[in-house]
Protein backbone atom coordinates (compact mmCIF):
# COMPACT_ATOMS: atom_id res chain seq x y z
CA UNK A 1 0.00 0.00 0.00
CA UNK A 2 1.36 3.74 -0.46
CA UNK A 3 2.61 5.57 2.01
CA UNK A 4 -0.29 7.59 3.43
CA UNK A 5 1.19 10.02 5.65
CA UNK A 6 3.47 12.37 3.22
CA UNK A 7 2.18 11.94 -0.05
CA UNK A 8 4.61 14.51 -2.40
CA UNK A 9 5.36 15.19 -5.89
CA UNK A 10 8.75 14.30 -5.94
CA UNK A 11 8.91 12.92 -9.74
CA UNK A 12 7.06 16.33 -10.95
CA UNK A 13 7.53 16.33 -14.69
CA UNK A 14 8.40 19.77 -16.27
CA UNK A 15 6.06 19.95 -18.90
CA UNK A 16 3.09 20.76 -16.43
CA UNK A 17 -0.38 21.88 -17.90
CA UNK A 18 -1.26 22.22 -14.09
CA UNK A 19 0.42 22.86 -10.96
CA UNK A 20 -1.60 23.41 -7.65
CA UNK A 21 0.34 23.94 -4.31
CA UNK A 22 -1.85 24.55 -1.10
CA UNK A 23 -5.20 25.03 -1.74
CA UNK A 24 -7.35 26.05 0.46
CA UNK A 25 -11.25 26.80 -0.48
CA UNK A 26 -15.20 26.22 0.56
CA UNK A 27 -17.94 27.69 1.17
CA UNK A 28 -18.80 30.51 3.41
CA UNK A 29 -16.90 29.52 6.63
CA UNK A 30 -16.65 26.18 6.30
CA UNK A 31 -13.06 24.87 4.90
CA UNK A 32 -13.45 22.26 2.70
CA UNK A 33 -9.80 21.49 1.13
CA UNK A 34 -6.71 21.93 3.09
CA UNK A 35 -3.33 22.64 1.52
CA UNK A 36 -4.18 20.60 -1.71
CA UNK A 37 -0.60 19.28 -3.74
CA UNK A 38 -1.06 17.63 -7.39
CA UNK A 39 0.00 18.88 -10.74
CA UNK A 40 -1.58 16.99 -14.49
CA UNK A 41 1.36 16.74 -16.95
CA UNK A 42 0.67 17.54 -20.77
CA UNK A 43 -1.15 14.66 -22.05
CA UNK A 44 -2.15 12.60 -19.07
CA UNK A 45 -5.52 11.55 -17.60
CA UNK A 46 -5.65 12.23 -13.64
CA UNK A 47 -7.94 10.95 -11.68
CA UNK A 48 -9.36 12.51 -8.16
CA UNK A 49 -11.26 9.79 -6.37
CA UNK A 50 -12.20 9.45 -3.33
CA UNK A 51 -16.09 8.93 -1.09
CA UNK A 52 -18.84 11.71 -0.75
CA UNK A 53 -17.90 14.47 0.95
CA UNK A 54 -13.84 14.07 0.46
CA UNK A 55 -13.87 17.59 -1.37
CA UNK A 56 -13.36 15.87 -4.94
CA UNK A 57 -16.16 18.54 -6.54
CA UNK A 58 -14.66 21.67 -4.44
CA UNK A 59 -11.51 20.70 -5.66
CA UNK A 60 -12.59 21.47 -9.41
CA UNK A 61 -14.53 23.92 -8.49
CA UNK A 62 -11.26 25.83 -6.69
CA UNK A 63 -9.38 25.08 -9.63
CA UNK A 64 -11.60 26.83 -11.80
CA UNK A 65 -12.19 29.66 -10.15
CA UNK A 66 -15.91 28.97 -8.75
CA UNK A 67 -15.17 29.28 -5.68
CA UNK A 68 -12.85 31.51 -3.12
CA UNK A 69 -9.72 30.01 -3.00
CA UNK A 70 -5.91 30.35 -1.66
CA UNK A 71 -2.72 28.45 -2.64
CA UNK A 72 -0.87 28.78 -6.08
CA UNK A 73 -2.18 27.81 -9.08
CA UNK A 74 -0.61 27.49 -12.49
CA UNK A 75 -1.35 26.62 -15.98
CA UNK A 76 1.59 26.00 -18.30
CA UNK A 77 3.46 27.77 -15.56
CA UNK A 78 1.25 31.31 -15.52
CA UNK A 79 0.00 32.24 -12.48
CA UNK A 80 -4.10 31.84 -12.18
CA UNK A 81 -4.78 31.62 -8.31
CA UNK A 82 -6.59 35.03 -8.84
CA UNK A 83 -8.56 34.31 -12.26
CA UNK A 84 -12.30 33.57 -12.61
CA UNK A 85 -14.37 30.97 -14.42
CA UNK A 86 -14.76 32.95 -17.60
CA UNK A 87 -11.19 34.32 -17.93
CA UNK A 88 -10.12 30.40 -17.25
CA UNK A 89 -11.79 29.56 -20.74
CA UNK A 90 -9.95 32.61 -22.78
CA UNK A 91 -6.85 30.75 -20.83
CA UNK A 92 -7.56 27.18 -22.05
CA UNK A 93 -9.60 25.37 -19.11
CA UNK A 94 -12.97 24.37 -19.70
CA UNK A 95 -14.98 22.48 -16.92
CA UNK A 96 -17.77 19.98 -17.31
CA UNK A 97 -19.78 20.58 -14.34
CA UNK A 98 -21.54 17.47 -12.22
CA UNK A 99 -25.07 17.56 -13.44
CA UNK A 100 -24.50 17.77 -17.10
CA UNK A 101 -23.60 21.40 -18.41
CA UNK A 102 -25.54 22.32 -21.01
CA UNK A 103 -27.91 25.14 -22.59
CA UNK A 104 -31.75 22.93 -22.30
CA UNK A 105 -33.55 25.19 -24.13
CA UNK A 106 -30.93 25.61 -27.26
CA UNK A 107 -30.58 22.45 -29.68
CA UNK A 108 -27.46 20.66 -29.81
CA UNK A 109 -25.56 22.25 -32.73
CA UNK A 110 -26.39 25.88 -31.25
CA UNK A 111 -25.22 24.38 -28.05
CA UNK A 112 -21.93 23.26 -29.70
CA UNK A 113 -21.83 26.71 -31.48
CA UNK A 114 -21.58 28.55 -27.74
CA UNK A 115 -18.96 26.32 -27.00
CA UNK A 116 -16.68 28.30 -29.40
CA UNK A 117 -17.55 31.64 -28.71
CA UNK A 118 -14.19 32.44 -27.44
CA UNK A 119 -12.52 31.84 -30.76
CA UNK A 120 -12.71 33.66 -34.51
CA UNK A 121 -11.41 31.30 -36.60
CA UNK A 122 -13.31 29.49 -39.57
CA UNK A 123 -12.85 26.14 -38.30
CA UNK A 124 -15.71 25.83 -36.35
CA UNK A 125 -17.94 24.14 -38.61
CA UNK A 126 -15.08 21.65 -39.07
CA UNK A 127 -14.88 20.71 -35.24
CA UNK A 128 -18.53 20.60 -34.66
CA UNK A 129 -18.45 17.66 -37.61
CA UNK A 130 -15.25 16.28 -35.89
CA UNK A 131 -17.40 15.99 -32.40
CA UNK A 132 -20.65 14.85 -34.51
CA UNK A 133 -18.39 11.99 -35.70
CA UNK A 134 -17.57 11.03 -32.41
CA UNK A 135 -20.98 11.13 -30.58
CA UNK A 136 -23.23 10.13 -34.08
CA UNK A 137 -26.27 10.61 -31.73
CA UNK A 138 -25.65 14.44 -31.80
CA UNK A 139 -25.76 14.63 -34.91
CA UNK A 140 -29.15 12.64 -35.76
CA UNK A 141 -30.22 15.04 -33.11
CA UNK A 142 -28.93 18.06 -34.12
CA UNK A 143 -32.02 20.46 -34.26
CA UNK A 144 -33.28 18.86 -31.23
CA UNK A 145 -33.29 20.61 -27.74
CA UNK A 146 -31.09 20.17 -25.18
CA UNK A 147 -33.13 19.87 -23.15
CA UNK A 148 -35.01 17.10 -24.23
CA UNK A 149 -31.92 14.48 -24.66
CA UNK A 150 -31.70 11.64 -22.59
CA UNK A 151 -28.60 11.70 -19.62
CA UNK A 152 -26.02 9.73 -21.72
CA UNK A 153 -26.44 12.59 -24.78
CA UNK A 154 -26.65 15.54 -22.44
CA UNK A 155 -23.04 14.33 -21.05
CA UNK A 156 -21.91 13.34 -24.58
CA UNK A 157 -23.08 17.20 -25.57
CA UNK A 158 -21.71 18.65 -22.56
CA UNK A 159 -18.32 17.69 -23.38
CA UNK A 160 -18.57 18.13 -26.86
CA UNK A 161 -19.38 21.52 -25.90
CA UNK A 162 -16.47 22.28 -23.55
CA UNK A 163 -14.11 20.65 -26.07
CA UNK A 164 -15.38 23.28 -28.73
CA UNK A 165 -13.14 25.70 -26.76
CA UNK A 166 -10.28 23.71 -28.01
CA UNK A 167 -8.80 23.57 -23.96
CA UNK A 168 -5.55 22.65 -23.27
CA UNK A 169 -7.15 21.38 -19.58
CA UNK A 170 -10.63 19.48 -19.89
CA UNK A 171 -12.15 19.25 -15.88
CA UNK A 172 -14.63 16.71 -15.72
CA UNK A 173 -16.83 16.37 -12.25
CA UNK A 174 -18.77 12.96 -11.94
CA UNK A 175 -19.43 12.61 -15.73
CA UNK A 176 -20.99 8.91 -14.52
CA UNK A 177 -23.52 10.48 -12.05
CA UNK A 178 -27.32 9.10 -12.94
CA UNK A 179 -26.22 6.98 -16.15
CA UNK A 180 -26.42 3.43 -16.89
CA UNK A 181 -23.43 1.50 -16.58
CA UNK A 182 -23.11 0.82 -20.34
CA UNK A 183 -23.23 4.81 -21.14
CA UNK A 184 -20.85 5.05 -18.31
CA UNK A 185 -18.80 2.69 -20.15
CA UNK A 186 -19.32 3.97 -23.59
CA UNK A 187 -18.21 7.82 -21.92
CA UNK A 188 -15.20 6.85 -20.74
CA UNK A 189 -14.02 5.16 -23.57
CA UNK A 190 -14.53 8.12 -25.98
CA UNK A 191 -12.50 9.91 -23.34
CA UNK A 192 -9.44 7.37 -23.63
CA UNK A 193 -10.11 7.96 -27.38
CA UNK A 194 -9.95 11.61 -27.12
CA UNK A 195 -7.27 11.86 -25.10
CA UNK A 196 -4.77 9.76 -27.49
CA UNK A 197 -6.34 11.32 -30.73
CA UNK A 198 -6.38 15.15 -29.83
CA UNK A 199 -3.83 15.28 -26.92
CA UNK A 200 -6.60 16.85 -24.44
CA UNK A 201 -5.18 17.06 -21.11
CA UNK A 202 -8.08 15.52 -18.47
CA UNK A 203 -8.32 16.03 -14.75
CA UNK A 204 -11.29 13.66 -13.64
CA UNK A 205 -13.27 13.67 -10.32
CA UNK A 206 -14.88 10.32 -10.22
CA UNK A 207 -16.42 7.59 -7.93
CA UNK A 208 -16.31 4.74 -10.52
CA UNK A 209 -13.15 4.30 -9.43
CA UNK A 210 -12.60 1.29 -11.54
CA UNK A 211 -13.41 2.78 -14.92
CA UNK A 212 -11.54 6.02 -14.38
CA UNK A 213 -8.41 4.67 -12.85
CA UNK A 214 -9.35 1.98 -16.18
CA UNK A 215 -8.40 4.88 -18.56
CA UNK A 216 -6.29 7.29 -16.29
CA UNK A 217 -2.35 7.82 -16.22
CA UNK A 218 -2.01 8.60 -12.23
CA UNK A 219 -4.68 9.46 -9.04
CA UNK A 220 -5.24 11.01 -6.13
CA UNK A 221 -7.69 9.49 -3.33
CA UNK A 222 -8.77 12.30 -0.98
CA UNK A 223 -10.08 11.95 2.06
CA UNK A 224 -11.77 14.71 4.40
CA UNK A 225 -10.02 17.43 2.09
CA UNK A 226 -6.84 16.48 1.69
CA UNK A 227 -4.94 13.82 0.02
CA UNK A 228 -4.78 10.91 1.31
CA UNK A 229 -2.41 8.94 -1.40
CA UNK A 230 -1.45 9.16 -4.53
CA UNK A 231 0.36 6.96 -7.22
CA UNK A 232 -0.10 5.38 -10.86
CA UNK A 233 -3.42 4.12 -11.86
CA UNK A 234 -2.76 0.90 -11.96
CA UNK A 235 -0.79 0.86 -8.61
CA UNK A 236 -3.98 2.22 -7.07
CA UNK A 237 -6.38 -0.17 -8.79
CA UNK A 238 -4.73 -2.83 -7.62
CA UNK A 239 -3.67 -1.94 -3.99
CA UNK A 240 -6.17 -4.39 -2.06
CA UNK A 241 -6.23 -1.62 1.12
CA UNK A 242 -7.21 1.32 -1.01
CA UNK A 243 -9.93 -0.02 -3.05
CA UNK A 244 -11.97 -1.55 -0.08
CA UNK A 245 -11.30 1.51 2.10
CA UNK A 246 -11.89 4.36 -0.58
CA UNK A 247 -12.54 3.50 -4.16
CA UNK A 248 -15.45 1.34 -3.31
CA UNK A 249 -14.29 -1.78 -5.55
Amino acid sequence: MSDTNTPSDTNTPTDLVLDVKGLEGGYGQIQVLHGLDFHVADGEIVVILGANGAGKTTTLRAVSGMIPRTGSVKLRGDDISNAKAPDLVRQGVAHVPQGRGTLPELSVEDNLRVGAYIRDDNEIDADIDQWFDVYPVLRERKNQRAGSLSGGEQQMLAVSRALMSRPSLLLLDEPSLGLAPIIVAELFERFAEINKETGTTMLVVEQNAQLALGIGDRGYVLESGEIFTEGPADELINDDAIRKAYLGV
